[in-house]
């Protein structure tokens, strides 16, 4: 007599393959594409990126579940000193799940993001799955434009990435967390390239229309400590700002 064939897992169907999706937070990962390429193929996972890079998230989902994939183990990476919150990564997830048409795969979010390439493995040995009750994408929290004195855009391009922009960013975040500055007072901002690339890292304060060049943590510190908090520029790494007038230029 034939012993029956053992049962597919409850969460994969057994006529339907699996697959693991590394997601990258932030724009440090879609800098570092190629290590974060590299981290996937030792899990033999595929990547998508929760911002600023392709695929995204959902398009990444629709692909494997166009290709009839029955269960996504999805693995939140974050290697930036900020980024999104774990609870983004399971509200872009739950949205795409609630928003698809036909075939749907199981999702199953590891619970908590991977901070460097060597976690995930441990990382991804917990999940939990993605049920459709989830938060959606709005709030009322999110209904206004924040009240904020400053917004620090960090230049997060491919010249300011190799020149030590994470370093710089690391420590803007640190002193402001020290300085009791949040993101009512001041929102930080990655960004791609802001051009003068010569005096990378670049960092540009708004509305003061403030530019300063070459961002070590050091020089960051003080941005926080004399611009921001006592309203001093840091002049020994302030930038020339020629800017051109234009006719529609608001008062």
């Amino acid at each position: 007599m034939t012993s029956p064939a053992p049962a597919a897992p409850a969460h994969r169907p057994a006529d339907r393959p699996g697959a693991v999706l590394l997601v990258g937070m932030s724009i440090a990962e879609a800098v570092r594409r190629d290590e974060l390429l590299r981290t996937a193929a030792a899990h033999r996972a595929s990547i998508a990126f929760l911002q600023q890079a392709d695929p995204s998230l959902s398009a990444e989902l629709t692909r494997l579940a166009d290709t009839g994939t029955g269960t996504v183990v999805v693995i939140g990476l974050r290697l930036a000193a900020s980024g999104p919150a774990h609870s983004w990564l399971r509200r872009i997830a739950a949205h795409w799940w609630r928003e698809r048409a036909g075939h749907r795969p199981e999702l199953l979010v590891a619970t908590r993001l991977a901070d460097s390439p060597d976690a995930v493995g441990t990382v991804a040995a917990t999940t939990k799955a993605i049920t459709g009750e989830e938060p959606g994408l709005t709030s009322a929290a999110w209904e206004d434009v924040p009240g904020h004195r400053h917004q620090v855009l960090v230049c997060r391009g491919p010249r300011c990435a190799a020149q030590g922009a994470e370093e710089g960013l690391r420590a803007l975040v640190r002193r402001l967390t020290e300085q009791g500055l949040g993101d009512d007072d001041v929102l930080v901002t990655q960004t791609g390239c802001q051009f003068p690339c010569n005096q990378a890292p670049v960092v540009s304060v708004q509305p003061d229309d403030v530019w300063y060049g070459k961002v070590d943590p050091a020089a960051a510190d003080r941005i926080v400590t004399e611009h921001l908090t006592a309203g001093r520029p840091v002049e020994s790494h302030r930038l020339p700002r020629h800017r051109k007038e234009h006719p529609t230029d608001l008062p």
